[in-house]
């Protein structure tokens, strides 16, 4: 069997200094490909060079570049110019526009809870537009926000869909997605006892939508899976997850990871 790690952010500090050990321990572990996508435009160049020269590494990474919700504050207009610049520029080196989205938790916090709503919903909607022009899929950030996602994701009819990243709701939030193309994520959330609406959904939903993630350094597991506590999560921990998921579907181990492989290819890497 062999796996991708849909959403990692090796880019992270917490990953730099001991990566060519970590990326030998994936490839041990039979992780073969890790997406990584950028967050903000201080970390485009970070994620690019990563992703540059595959056959140098064990494994192969590959990059994703787009503005994330939680990392608005300071930024304008012309940083999504800068987005769309590097996007075409660097088309070759990229899989997707990612990670993109909105938080509506985040927007509950601000300062100006409607003004805060209203930039994420600019930088997701010029994001989405910007996906469809260059062909690529999108990789989302969802927390609190399906009814303002949703509907966008319908206005636009991407050709290419994406992944709604660290998916957790319930069976028709999933099938809201699902029906419009889209993969779900899954993650560490499927790891914790007490989220039983989002394991639930995902006993029900087809194998052929799902997809696989860590979202380390960040999502750490529960430690009833972990067996001991972890300072942060890593790609590694992409297996644990994968055991987690087969506990909860029907199928066959092989069946799921080759089927998982098959809906990963069919997001990012299809011609």
């Amino acid at each position: 069997m062999q796996f991708t790690d849909s959403h990692c952010h090796l880019d992270d500090a917490k990953f730099i200094e001991a990566l060519p050990h970590l990326l030998d321990e994936c490839a041990q572990a039979s992780i073969e490909r890790i997406i990584i996508p950028s967050v903000a435009p201080d970390n485009f160049n970070q994620v690019l060079t990563l992703s540059k020269h595959n056959s140098a590494k064990p494994i192969k990474l590959f990059a994703a570049l787009g503005i994330h919700p939680w990392f608005l504050d300071n930024l304008s207009q012309s940083d999504l110019e800068q987005l769309t610049q590097l996007v075409r520029q660097e088309k070759s080196n990229i899989i997707a526009v990612g990670e993109i989205g909105i938080d509506g938790a985040i927007s509950k916090r601000a300062a100006n809870p409607e003004v805060n709503l209203q930039k994420q919903q600019h930088f997701f909607d010029y994001q989405l537009a910007l996906a469809k022009q260059e062909n690529l899929p999108v990789i989302i950030h969802h927390r609190q926000s399906h009814q303002y996602i949703v509907p966008q994701l319908k206005r636009h009819k991407l050709s290419k869909t994406g992944v709604i990243h660290g998916f957790s709701g319930s069976y028709q939030q999933a099938k809201d997605y699902i029906d419009l193309g889209f993969k779900l994520g899954i993650g560490s959330t499927i790891t914790y006892s007490r989220a039983k609406k989002t394991i639930n959904a995902i006993k029900r939903l087809p194998l052929d939508s799902l997809v696989l993630e860590t979202d380390a350094p960040s999502m750490p597991l529960s430690i009833e899976v972990l067996d001991q506590p972890q300072a942060h999560n890593s790609p590694l921990n992409l297996v644990k997850i994968f055991h987690c998921l087969t506990q909860i579907r029907d199928e066959s181990q092989e069946q799921i990871a080759e089927q998982i492989e098959l809906n990963i290819n069919q997001v990012f890497f299809a011609e």
